[in-house]
């Protein structure tokens, strides 16, 4: 079946020649300038525009004058196709066989054949010119490389380390498994025409397993947008009856600590003895179930809410209630290294954060976050209380938080380096473009 849908979409190569100028420079004119040339995202994860990220790539895209559409899973309701703000949406129905790793192929096989065949629907509807990959995981390379003889270029958008995401949730107790891992990263890396990294630590992998030359790589962080992501007017029923709210944003996945946060809000309230702290946990993931588990096992139901993933105006009242925010992250070979977006997001709104001392979640915070030591329980519910108690501190913290996001981090200062990344490839001189727009 792959097989044959990758052919079909070889055979098309003589119907679209006429159409495709990716890789040839052609000599520019108005007709040029006017069309819009066709951008393929894919994502495996997460729904769009649930996915921060990649919406906003979206955005940056079409406002500089790119037609995209994106594949991805559907979140619960949505549509299998639909157009939001200039963006096409192929939606397949998710499939979360469990979280063994055995589970993990199954769904990936899955999500490989309905991502293959959305792609040739996309193709038939728009010739685009790249192709832009998002991980995990790394198996979407083939499908670019059958696109190539098309003329598509194959951006790899490398959200995660897949190889350290495995040992994360296994260890190293399937080294064959593993070094599989790593060879598809390895392939992935080395037919992409250009890599975006989401930090310094992630560049470097490009650099040596991936083996890329620097020019094809570039940094382009996961930043917040500021405009839309600022602190309102508390809402105190979020509050739930008690003083504070300490928050939780993000999906909740094995490798994503959630638990010890639950554990956190255990040691806050029946170690320390603190009942004047509601927690509440926005988001959702394969191991929510055994999360609300935990919680009730813990004696924690009047003090823990799981609100599963809100709509943006639900989200916005609660981070502008929030006292702190959470990034229980354990230490582990794959967060240590990853930008997480929720400790941007909690910065945007003010909130002063608490967090394990990993590399790139002090690159992010800085001075805007307490560290525990990673893994540890019991400090990391400790330093919750203090910033709970310190509401001068807490308030200078939100506001260098706040800063740093408006001034260094947010999305406004990666946007054209994302979009520089396309205009190269797509050989496009978007002053010609906005020259037409302007009728010139």
């Amino acid at each position: 079946m792959v097989a044959a849908r990758i052919a079909r979409l070889s055979r098309l190569r003589q119907i679209s020649s006429a159409n495709s100028v990716v890789g040839r420079r052609r000599p520019s004119s108005a007709n040029d300038a006017e069309a819009k040339p066709g951008v393929l995202i894919i994502v495996q994860n997460l729904p769009v525009p649930f996915d921060r990220r990649v919406w906003l790539e979206c955005q940056a895209l079409t406002e500089v004058g790119y037609q995209v559409s994106v594949i991805c899973p559907k979140g619960r309701g949505e549509p299998t196709e639909s157009v939001l703000d200039g963006v096409t949406l192929y939606k397949y129905r998710q499939y979360e066989a469990g979280t063994s790793k055995f589970a993990f192929l199954a769904e990936y096989g899955y999500s490989f054949l309905a991502t293959l065949w959305l792609t040739g629907k996309a193709w038939r509807r728009n010739r685009f010119q790249v192709l832009q990959a998002c991980n995990p995981p790394d198996i979407f390379w083939p499908i670019a490389l059958a696109m190539r003889p098309l003329g598509v270029r194959f951006v790899f958008d490398h959200h995660d380390l897949c190889p350290e995401l495995f040992q994360s949730r296994f260890g190293d107790s399937h080294p064959a498994l593993l070094r599989a891992l790593l060879v598809l990263e390895r392939c992935t890396h080395r037919s992409a025409h250009h890599v975006i990294a989401t930090n310094d630590s992630y560049r470097k992998v490009a650099l040596t397993r991936g083996r890329k030359a620097e020019a094809d790589v570039t940094v382009v962080r996961s930043g917040p947008d500021p405009g839309r992501l600022s602190p309102g007017t508390p809402d105190p029923e979020a509050r739930r009856g008690r003083e504070h709210l300490v928050v939780y944003l993000g999906v909740m996945g094995p490798q994503d600590g959630v638990d010890l946060a639950v554990r956190a809000a255990d040691y806050v309230v029946h170690e320390l003895g603190r009942t004047d702290i509601s927690f509440t946990l926005i988001g959702s993931g394969g191991s929510l179930a055994g999360l609300v588990a935990l919680r009730d096992e813990l004696g924690l139901t009047d003090y823990v809410e799981f609100t599963g993933r809100l709509p943006d105006a639900d989200l916005a009242r609660i981070l502008s209630t929030a006292t702190v925010g959470l990034c229980p992250d354990p230490k582990n070979p794959l967060n240590d290294v990853s930008t997480m977006n929720k400790t941007m997001e909690y910065m945007a709104f003010e909130v002063p954060v608490v967090a394990f001392d990993l590399v790139e979640t002090r690159v992010s915070a800085g001075d805007a976050a307490l560290y525990a030591v990673p893994n540890e329980v019991p400090e990391f519910a400790r330093l919750i209380v203090e910033l709970v108690d310190d509401q001068q501190r807490r308030t200078s913290m939100g506001k260098l938080g706040r800063k740093r996001v408006t001034e260094q981090l947010s999305w406004g200062y990666q946007r054209e380096r994302y979009v520089d990344v396309y205009d190269k490839l797509t050989q496009r001189d978007r002053s010609s473009v906005a020259a037409v727009a302007r009728g010139v």
